[in-house]
């Protein structure tokens, strides 16, 4: 894991159901996520918020809600997160609304291609996003990322990354899952999506989704994160636009982070959904600035930790 960290603002909620993403970059600011990253010895730079257009707040055209302005908003994206990639530092993307998840990992395939390394991506996340036009009656692009990355969704979008599709379902894991509209389920059951949802994770426990979904993990592969923060229960972090209850508690959320960090393959990562003007106190940005910390070394781990797999 790189110890050479970049934030990037994209303060925007053009792809959400809601109004109040656009302020998610400046709430984790506020809630110290450079100074916490700085804490455990990381060297951050804060690039500040890129540019993008308005939420124009209209209607869907042809099933999608505000396509020129996500297709703008992911490319500026795409662009950026793809520079720090190729100069060895590792980006993290504060949304704004998941419907960016498009460009940022549409970039990291793409840096991961060129290298040669394999890429697994983490999803954690209440819904699916594999929505396309023909299954969502909104037309919000937020419902639609990883669809759009495995080759489902509007050309426009789609010629963003250097490959159509830019990912493979088999490179995904998704966890927490736990609202999914029906022909979303056919579809991400047609693509062979691994997915970890809360009936398992009540089951069998996060630890083994965990064990699952970093199974296989070696030096060649870049992990990536996304994280949308109504993946954690509304209970503990209500500040998100689409809340869903039962979601993971706080440990079960700290041992997800932990495992991940413990995996020492942590190489891109995204903070999406945070939505100030639903929450309290900045309870929910403070609670997800703690989580990336856990990402980055913070641990409830009394006993000797075991040496990190190279």
């Amino acid at each position: 894991m790189s110890t050479r960290v970049s934030l990037i603002g994209a303060p925007t909620d053009v792809g959400a159901s809601a109004r109040g993403g656009s302020m998610g970059p400046e709430a984790l600011r506020v809630a110290g996520l450079l100074q916490a990253l700085q804490r455990h010895g990381v060297e951050v730079v804060d690039r500040g918020n890129l540019p993008g257009p308005g939420n124009p707040w209209q209607a869907a055209v042809d099933g999608y809600r505000h396509l020129p302005e996500v297709v703008a908003w992911n490319g500026v994206v795409h662009d950026a997160v793809l520079a720090e990639l190729q100069a060895d530092r590792l980006p993290i993307l504060l949304g704004g609304d998941h419907s960016l998840a498009f460009g940022s990992i549409a970039a990291v395939a793409r840096h991961v291609r060129a290298q040669g390394r394999r890429l697994r991506v983490l999803w954690l996340d209440a819904h699916a996003d594999f929505n396309t036009r023909t299954l969502t009656p909104s037309g919000n692009l937020h419902g639609m990322p990883l669809a759009c990355l495995c080759g489902h969704g509007p050309p426009q979008l789609l010629a963003l990354g250097d490959r159509i599709p830019a990912l493979q379902p088999r490179q995904v894991r998704q966890i927490g899952v736990r609202s999914v509209d029906a022909g979303e389920k056919h579809l991400v059951h047609e693509a062979g999506l691994e997915v970890f949802d809360m009936r398992f994770i009540d089951e069998m426990g996060m630890r083994h989704a965990m064990e699952l979904a970093l199974a296989t993990l070696d030096a060649n592969t870049h992990l990536h994160l996304s994280f949308d923060v109504d993946f954690l229960d509304p209970g503990i972090a209500p500040g998100v636009a689409t809340t869903v209850p039962g979601g993971p508690t706080y440990r079960e959320a700290q041992l997800c982070m932990e495992m991940i960090a413990d995996s020492g393959r942590l190489a891109s990562l995204d903070i999406v959904e945070l939505n100030p003007a639903l929450d309290l106190r900045n309870k929910t940005a403070a609670l997800a600035v703690d989580l990336v910390e856990s990402l980055f070394g913070k641990s409830t781990l009394m006993r000797a930790r075991a040496a990190t797999p190279r």
